[in-house]
């Protein structure tokens, strides 16, 4: 059971893309989780700078309790990469504040924490410490995607990142085809803007004809598009790289249905 005494870890929400947050923001986050993340003085985030913006478009729509500037906000973006450039903070250490009676915000870079993101971490380390954990609402690329996608909704795997070696794609592309007929379910995975139009076209070299293809970039964005086809469709519209460019450098969710 949670120790009251302890604060309340807040998970909060962030915005999907960076442009016009202020008009975003009462679009993708309901009043309520403003009202929280207005309330915080101590937060874990991804990134501060991020963060710091993400704040400044939030103190527009709802005074903040403290100044940015006086708010105590740690980095952490995961053990893995926090070892990588020797950086020894634990989980732990960084909700120290909880231990005192302080809720405390944990932000993503972009979407909701915990969720194809290294706050996962400081979520199972807050529930070993016996602290109160508060999901607020926001967007989620994911849930998005599945849910503008057409495919099934019912039976679905998230698979982070597909391998970036033009080889180990293939391979990998076809074993969530082939899992996706057999169990009737739908594949998710997200790619780095950069890589969008490679992504695609091995889709289109790879995948059978009639598989289904959903591709959402921008997700809740003015500049948001969503399209799901087969496979024989997308090689129509799409018949070369070129074509593909219009989705390069974008924010995207790939969804697959064979």
């Amino acid at each position: 059971m949670p120790n009251p005494t302890l604060g309340t870890l807040y998970l909060i929400p962030n915005t999907l893309g960076d442009e016009a947050r202020t008009e975003q923001l009462p679009w993708v986050l309901p009043n309520e989780t403003l009202l929280h993340t207005a309330k915080l003085q101590h937060w874990i985030v991804e990134d501060a700078k991020t963060a710091r913006a993400f704040l400044k478009a939030v103190e527009q729509l709802t005074p903040l309790i403290c100044p940015i500037q006086e708010m105590q906000m740690s980095e952490w973006r995961g053990a893995a990469r926090n070892a990588k450039y020797a950086d020894a903070v634990k989980p732990l250490d960084l909700l120290k504040p909880l231990l005192a009676g302080n809720d405390m915000g944990l932000m993503s870079e972009a979407g909701v924490p915990g969720v194809a993101d290294p706050g996962a971490e400081l979520v199972l380390a807050a529930h070993q410490m016996g602290a109160i954990v508060k999901p607020m609402v926001g967007p989620s690329s994911i849930l998005l995607g599945l849910m503008a996608s057409g495919l099934n909704g019912q039976r679905f795997a998230f698979q982070g990142y597909v391998p970036h070696d033009a080889q180990e794609r293939i391979t990998k592309l076809k074993q969530l085809e082939v899992e996706s007929r057999k169990l009737q379910q739908t594949q998710i995975w997200i790619e780095t803007p950069y890589r969008n139009v490679a992504m695609l076209m091995a889709c289109l070299n790879t995948l059978a004809p009639q598989s289904l293809l959903c591709l959402g970039v921008d997700l809740s964005l003015k500049s948001e598009m969503i399209s799901t086809l087969s496979i024989a469709d997308w090689r129509k519209r799409y018949p070369n790289e070129a074509a593909c460019a219009v989705f390069q450098n974008r924010p995207a969710i790939f969804l697959l249905l064979a």
